[in-house]
């Protein structure tokens, strides 16, 4: 039974753009405080001044909103807690330094980096811990006095935890059970520097997590090797009682299932891994998002609800309210979860499809902006209503042989609908379906159909089948394939009659002339 109030968080660092493991993480978050009847904050984990990205805050802020993911407190949104940003909350985190040196709970390091290089070469595997910290120059090996001088000096330093051996550490998580490391293998974490000012992630996560009363840590598997530590800060400051129960959700891995996700496997394969497209500020790099290449928001949240979490049943679509109702972290798996793209968009069209033509024509309208024709909201409702339920040609990323599926963006729609805006002029005499379909007798046949549509008053699907049918019927021609390839100039596209109709009786009857005088 999970005890209330829950306050969650999420924090991300302004270090570039939110890669989509990070929205996962953000959404199953969201899911454990609506659920609960808690409250998300979102807070900015800015302390590492040095990898501070302009733009990567905006960028993280605009992708929430597009993904309907809502914050309760923090950045932007304002709270008792604040402020909410790591960076304005140096003066608060300088007093928990201190309290940790008071304590004994960790000292002062003057090691320059040469010197700490100088020590890694000459020990394998060194690590700054309890076997090597003797070793150092530190204030548990320098005379007081000279610690004292060094600092009013103003020589640089950091503060290091004092990590005591020998002692079994237990991480209790929700996901994965009892958790036990032995604190030999830690080494003497940095928790603050004195050239910034600035505490590290380790600090400032522990410090904000208490004041900030936050009563779940629910954050990626490859923070777990952190736990440990942050169990014994907990301690370390006489904070046991309200310490945060700890989830640490499953990697999103490869779509091979072989390693983690990275964005060299999207662009390898064609797929993002990044919410929205991001312009890297120093290299001017473009990188895909999920918003520019034609997702649907509620399609990217539930395929990424489906990624290293079971509802317990074969259902696959759900709304957010569902999801809310049904999330449970027992239901998390313990192993990586292969981030399988295809059934993303296998996701987008079944939401796609969801959607009335009209709700999805604002979007078609601007594509075909995009490609030089102009078109009224109906009549590319109309369009999409004969064509969304099409197959599209694909290159497949690993093989790079072309294969086919289902719509699933409307992006899509193109390649598969320009002639419904513009009319084919050329003919391509290899084409295996205008060689197949058009022949010497063809010609006259085509022309004696558009006899008969000339004759059509009502151009409409009934009002064309009326006079065509019984024609087909008496003559025993089958018009259908050479009548495309005056319409549409290859094998694709809708109905004929619908096609027709579409067009309207002028244009269908100029497209056919054409064709006959061109292909003879």
């Amino acid at each position: 039974m999970v005890q209330t109030p829950v306050r969650v968080r999420f924090a991300p660092s302004p270090t570039g753009p939110l890669h989509i493991g990070g929205v996962r993480t953000a959404l199953y978050n969201y899911l454990f405080a609506r659920q609960h009847g808690g409250k998300m904050i979102f807070r900015i984990e800015d302390t590492d001044s040095t990898r501070f990205v302009p733009g990567a805050e905006e960028y993280i802020i605009e992708s929430f909103k597009w993904l309907g993911i809502k914050f309760d407190e923090g950045v932007g949104i304002g709270g008792d807690f604040g402020p909410y940003r790591q960076s304005e909350r140096r003066d608060i985190y300088k007093k928990y330094v201190d309290q940790l040196l008071q304590n004994g709970s960790a000292y002062l390091a003057f090691d320059t980096p040469d010197e700490l290089n100088a020590k890694r070469a000459e020990v394998p595997n060194f690590q700054y811990d309890a076997s090597t910290r003797m070793e150092m120059r530190n204030s548990l090996t320098l005379p007081k006095d000279e610690v004292q001088d060094l600092v009013s000096s103003g020589a640089q330093y950091v503060v290091r935890f004092k990590i005591e051996p020998g002692r079994e550490v237990h991480v209790r998580d929700l996901i994965r059970g009892d958790v036990v490391v032995n604190s030999s293998v830690l080494d003497d974490k940095v928790l603050y520097k004195s050239v910034d000012q600035l505490p590290t992630y380790h600090l400032a996560n522990i410090v904000d997590d208490h004041l900030m009363q936050v009563s779940h840590v629910i954050r990626g598997e490859e923070w777990l090797p952190s736990a440990p530590l942050h169990v014994l800060l907990y301690e370390a400051f006489g904070w046991q009682d309200t310490m945060p129960a700890f989830a640490h959700l499953p990697l999103l891995l490869k779509p091979d299932g072989k390693g983690k996700l990275s964005k060299r496997d999207g662009d390898k394969l064609g797929f993002p891994v990044f919410p929205l497209e991001w312009h890297d500020p120093q290299s001017g790099a473009i990188s895909s998002g999920y918003r520019e290449s034609g997702y649907l928001p509620e399609a990217v949240i539930n395929f990424l609800a489906l990624l290293g979490w079971n509802p317990g049943s074969d259902q696959e679509l759900f709304t957010m309210q569902q999801l809310v109702e049904l999330f449970d972290l027992s239901r998390c798996s313990k192993s990586g979860a292969r981030f399988d793209f295809m059934k993303g968009w296998w996701f987008n069209r079944e939401y796609l499809l969801q959607k009335t033509d009209e709700q999805l024509a604002p979007d078609f309208v601007e594509l075909l902006k995009a490609n030089g024709v102009t078109a009224e909201p109906s009549r590319a409702a109309q369009v999409i209503g004969m064509m969304k339920q099409k197959v599209v040609e694909y290159t497949d990323g690993q093989s790079g042989q072309t294969k086919k599926r289902n719509i699933s963006f409307i992006s899509d729609l193109w390649p598969l609908c320009d002639f419904f805006f513009i009319a084919p002029q050329e003919f391509d005499a290899e084409d295996k379906f205008i060689r197949k379909n058009w022949k010497e007798t063809t010609a006259t046949e085509m022309t004696q159909l558009a006899e008969q549509l000339e004759k059509v008053e009502n151009f409409s699907i009934e009002g064309m089948k009326a006079v065509i049918d019984p024609w087909v019927e008496q003559t025993g021609l089958r018009p259908w394939n050479a009548w495309r390839i005056c319409l549409v100039g290859k094998g694709q596209g809708p109905d004929m009659y619908e096609l027709a109709a579409f067009l309207g009786k002028e244009e269908t009857l100029s497209r056919m002339r054409h064709a006959i005088d061109t292909l003879k």
